[in-house]
């Protein structure tokens, strides 16, 4: 017996943006607040979507002061702008910080109390306002899944919030948003949607059905990251990768991340390290860790993504994964943690710490191989250099 949990609606594809107006008035929505960033501001890209929406005669707000990593300051702030008027729904445009945004705020004006009360174990699953997400970026997922990340700034901590009233009410993806969008957040958003897709397909909550979502993400994300880095005007890959990423968000979404994600976000609420970028950085090493315990599910992983044939043994596809990830994060010029400029001493410091986080977090328990605090101390200090 599994559970399947996705949005009431997904539409997707080219233009999916200008129909905004309809899916709202599907659900009822007369009164949205859009939950963005300045920048989306000035770029035009939310008065584009606003002008549809004033267009067909709903009264819209805007809360723009998102920022990468939300925190509990902006989601409380968010709450504020909310209760101010009678909004009857959230409308998030941009990459993950503006949907989870979006997400904690509806949270939070329901429950009320602390963010940090709703960081799993607690299971947040009550909201009164629904959230439709709009995606920016092929990476994150946060438009199909029952998640939030959100930064407590008073401990450095990246909160997971879990739960129901995380999981949107519709999605609309489209990959022409991602057109403009520069190499470096290509690449770390692209390789976040890989991660999840991979491990979605590992984790020990895998399901029949994320399964099939997952490797139908690593078909489409693998063989076109490259060309979306390199060639951003190429339009069949951008819609491959805006497919490839929420498919990956719905395998995630039903299968939750493993030890990747739960390493990656201390290194992101210590050094700032945007969210794909500290995946990158650990997932060669966590992949060498993890598959001895899952061979033939990663030497899968390695056959999906054209890495092996159907006649080569688990032990010389999973080789071969090792190879092309550490290729791959090569190609996109992926820093370690050295490289990116993180302080030696710092970050050596407080690896006892980022691990407490990590376990706590519970990510690291879906791993195929669940680590103790030691074994992630020594996966952080080998992805160090």
């Amino acid at each position: 017996m599994f559970s399947v949990m996705t949005p009431q609606l997904v539409l997707m594809g080219g233009g999916a943006r200008r129909e905004t107006a309809t899916v709202l008035a599907r659900l009822g929505i007369r009164h949205p607040l859009i939950v963005t960033d300045k920048f989306l501001v000035q770029t035009g890209v939310v008065g584009e979507i606003e002008a549809v929406l004033r267009a067909a005669g709903l009264s819209v707000g805007i809360f723009d002061e998102t920022v990468p990593d939300p925190t509990v300051r902006v989601i409380e702030a968010g709450v504020a702008r909310l209760q101010a008027e009678p909004f009857d729904g959230l409308l998030a445009i941009g990459g993950g910080s503006p949907m989870d945004t979006a997400k904690a705020m509806a949270v939070l004006a329901k429950g009320g109390g602390a963010m940090r009360d709703y960081k799993v174990p607690a299971s947040a699953d009550q909201a009164d306002l629904p959230v439709i997400c709009i995606p920016t970026t092929a990476g994150t997922g946060s438009e199909v899944t029952r998640f939030a990340v959100i930064t407590d700034e008073a401990t450095d901590e990246k909160m997971l919030i879990m739960g129901l009233a995380c999981l949107p009410r519709a999605a609309i993806v489209d990959y022409e948003l991602t057109l403009t969008k520069p190499l470096r957040l290509t690449a770390d958003t692209g390789i976040d949607a890989l991660t999840h897709a991979i491990e979605a397909y590992v984790s020990r909550k895998a399901t029949p059905l994320s399964d099939v979502y997952a490797l139908e993400a690593m078909r489409l994300i693998y063989p076109n990251l490259r060309t979306a880095c390199f060639e951003p005007g190429n339009h069949a890959a951008r819609e491959a990768m805006m497919r490839g990423a929420t498919l990956a968000g719905l395998a995630f979404s039903n299968a939750s991340v493993a030890l990747v994600h739960g390493m990656s976000r201390p290194i992101g609420a210590f050094f700032h390290v945007p969210h794909g970028l500290s995946n990158a950085m650990l997932l060669p090493a966590v992949t060498a860790f993890s598959a001895p315990a899952a061979l033939e599910r990663y030497g899968t992983v390695a056959r999906t993504l054209g890495l092996a044939s159907a006649e080569e043994g688990d032990q010389a596809a999973v080789s071969a994964l090792l190879d092309a990830l550490s290729a791959l994060n090569r190609d996109l010029t992926v820093p370690t943690p050295e490289a990116y400029g993180i302080d030696e001493a710092r970050y050596m410091g407080l690896m006892e710490r980022m691990a407490e986080q990590a376990l706590a977090s519970g990510s690291p328990g879906n791993n195929p191989r669940v680590p103790t605090a030691d074994e992630i101390v020594t996966l952080y200090r080998a992805a160090y250099r």
